[in-house]
């Protein structure tokens, strides 16, 4: 079971997390860079993979690095001063990279901070999600699928290395990357999804 902390804690946990997962660090960094509004740039999305397509693979990297760092941080910080709280810092800052308060509620599809979320609050989970997406990644060289694949077998990690109530909150993560993905699984059904590091 979850520790008993006030519902004001628990909404200001949330609210933090949100907050933070709402930092959208692939345009800011894009941005930066110089190239532009990554939004109108490939599929328009503000993570690593469309990041990608600007051909800088550093900004990429660090897109990717930062997606999967806020969520991590989020998760970890609250942990450390609220042991077994995490997962709601870690629904927050989900939810936030989906629905950033930055970007008048629009976002990412939320793997990578999906990810960091998982590796912080059970590292083995986190882990075998991670490899899942790099060896499905290498056989077929497309983004869309790894993420999907990862994210529909993280349930399965989470309750195998944790327990039910990782299961859970995996899997309603998983329903809303799902979600995020319906035009990826349109074009994955057709055989028209483009392939990793394609401008």
């Amino acid at each position: 079971m979850l520790p008993e902390y006030s519902y004001g804690l628990i909404a200001a946990i949330l609210c933090g997390g949100y907050i933070l997962g709402s930092i959208p660090f692939g345009l800011v960094l894009t941005r930066l860079a110089g190239h532009g509004d990554i939004r109108e740039i490939g599929s328009g999305n503000i993570g690593a993979t469309n990041v990608l397509r600007t051909g800088n693979k550093l900004l990429a990297l660090l897109t990717l690095i930062l997606d999967i760092g806020k969520g991590a941080t989020a998760v970890l910080l609250t942990e450390y001063f609220y042991p077994g709280a995490g997962l709601y810092a870690g629904a927050g800052a989900f939810t936030g990279h989906l629905y950033s308060i930055f970007l008048k509620f629009t976002g990412g599809k939320g793997v990578a901070t999906f990810l960091g979320i998982i590796i912080a609050l059970n590292p083995l989970a986190g882990l075998a999600s991670c490899l899942t997406w790099v060896v499905t990644a290498l056989i077929f060289r497309i983004s869309s699928l790894s993420a999907l694949v990862a994210a529909v077998l993280s349930p399965l990690y989470s309750y195998i290395f944790s327990d039910l109530k990782l299961a859970i909150l995996a899997g309603i993560l998983c329903i809303l990357i799902l979600l995020k993905h319906t035009e990826n699984i349109k074009r994955l059904l057709s055989g028209t999804e483009p392939k990793i590091g394609k401008k």
